[in-house]
């Protein structure tokens, strides 16, 4: 046995107290692990497979400083998997859930029309979430939600400025079409 075999695995990525990483990063990994899935109900599963992951690195990182587009990768790997993992399960349960409520559904109870008008906006524009490309959902979410720099976007995707820009375009045109196609004007409260 080696001197190297013998070393915990702390010792082989010197520099990163994951303790400490984790927690500054978990925020808008979140951010980006809710645009990939698509399911808010999915964000704390993924998020301990990256978790795990990270800390423990079958192969550490030898510079801190690319910890953040690390963590996207593992991030947007887990994601990928568990939709993978549970994509047959869904249908299947969907599949059942349609043959027995052929029938119709029950009545939603009474509210407020301005409560309904805007549960109905934030169920479309969640929609035109999933709709839009992955990676379009997920710098939205970063730019928006998090509410980023174009700096620290870059930092933490690990592309340049002009990249960013350019996603960030893109992924508001391929928004604004999708909110389009479910009838949501930009003019609207």
């Amino acid at each position: 046995m080696t001197a190297a075999d013998q070393s915990p695995p702390a010792a082989r990525s010197p520099g990163l107290d994951w303790e400490r990483c984790l927690p500054l990063h978990e925020g808008w990994l979140r951010r980006v692990i809710a645009a990939r899935t698509g399911e808010p109900q999915s964000v704390e599963e993924v998020w301990q497979q990256v978790a795990l992951a990270a800390i423990e690195q079958r192969w550490p990182l030898t510079d801190p400083a690319k910890v953040g587009p690390w963590l996207h990768r593992l991030a947007v790997i887990a994601a990928a998997r568990y939709c993978r993992q549970l994509g047959r399960q869904r249908r299947a349960v969907q599949g059942l859930a349609a043959a027995r409520h052929s029938g119709g559904g029950a009545a939603a109870a009474p509210d407020p029309l301005r409560l309904l008008m805007r549960r109905e906006r934030v169920q479309l524009t969640r929609q035109a979430l999933v709709a839009i490309a992955p990676r379009d959902a997920e710098i939205l979410l970063l730019k928006y939600g998090e509410r980023w720099s174009y700096r620290q976007i870059a930092e933490h995707l690990g592309i340049t400025d002009r990249a960013v820009d350019s996603r960030l375009l893109r992924a508001r045109d391929s928004l604004r079409r999708a909110l389009a196609a479910l009838g949501i004007d930009e003019d609207e409260p």
